[in-house]
């Protein structure tokens, strides 16, 4: 019993180590305090600025385009990429993995100035326009889809694209038909994943990004070195909208999860039933 309540107790202080500062944060979006510790009264007036101003709603668009063009684009990438090195031989399978790794345990900083280098400096694409930013958060976001399929694929029957194969299916219907189907949920993984880091990212943005152009890291780092009072406290607003929209989307990921695996129990039921 004991062991029971110091698990739990830990597991509390824990989460609220975790969240308290974004609660903080939350509550304080809806005051009309410009300084977190004094409370002035209950308003929605940061959530007003947020939506109402036009600089504000430019950059969290562009952002948000951002975010879902180079997940979709990762997400591509990272499955064909994955699948690829999955059938493919050992050696080959094993420098795919390693090459893999390095982006995920590399520095963001290290990867940031990389990409400048090659794309503005090497290749001469100009800064001005937004492929060196999409390049870059595609860079970012690739591996960890990849790392998302690969179990899919490990916990796949192989019998299954050989039968596909047997049956008559061409390779690419055997992949379309067969195996897609079976990774779907780490390809969804990813993707959300992606649209994250994405979201999250502040040294590629800042290395690769048009001088006009702002994501929501870039934008909250000039912001706290001397924005106006109305822009910060419209920030903390978009903290908790961006922290309620990934708990939902959280939520939703797992209760579409639950949903099959709750149809295999009950089938897995049934069958030892009428056994």
């Amino acid at each position: 019993m004991m062991k029971k309540v110091f698990s739990y107790s830990w597991l509390a202080l824990v989460a609220l180590f975790m969240y308290i500062p974004v609660l903080i944060l939350a509550f304080y979006s809806f005051t009309d305090s410009t300084t977190i510790g004094a409370v002035r009264g209950f308003s929605l007036h940061n959530y007003v600025t947020l939506f109402t101003l036009e600089e504000l709603r430019d950059m969290i668009i562009g952002t948000v385009l951002l975010a879902v063009g180079a997940a979709l684009i990762a997400s591509i990438l990272g499955t064909l990429g994955a699948i690829g090195a999955f059938y493919s031989k050992p050696f080959t399978r094993t420098a795919v993995e390693t090459a893999n790794r390095i982006p995920v345990v590399n520095a963001d900083v290290v990867t940031a100035f990389s990409i400048c280098v090659m794309l503005i400096i090497v290749f001469g694409i100009e800064k001005d326009t937004f492929a060196p930013l999409v390049i870059g958060h595609v860079v970012l976001c690739t591996p960890f889809v990849y790392l998302a399929v690969i179990p899919k694929l490990k916990q796949m029957d192989n019998g299954l694209y050989e039968a596909a194969l047997d049956l008559g299916a061409t390779p690419f219907q055997a992949l379309y038909k067969v195996v897609i189907p079976q990774i779907i949920p780490g390809i969804v993984s990813g993707f959300m994943l992606s649209i994250t880091l994405s979201l999250d990212d502040y040294f590629v943005s800042t290395y690769t990004k048009p001088a006009t152009f702002d994501t929501i890291s870039t934008y909250v780092v000039n912001a706290t070195r001397g924005a106006q009072t109305e822009i910060k406290t419209a920030l903390w607003a978009l903290s908790t909208v961006i922290f309620l929209v990934v708990i939902l989307a959280v939520v939703i990921m797992n209760l579409a999860s639950a949903g099959p695996a709750k149809k295999q129990e009950v089938s897995a039921h049934d069958s030892r039933e009428k056994a």
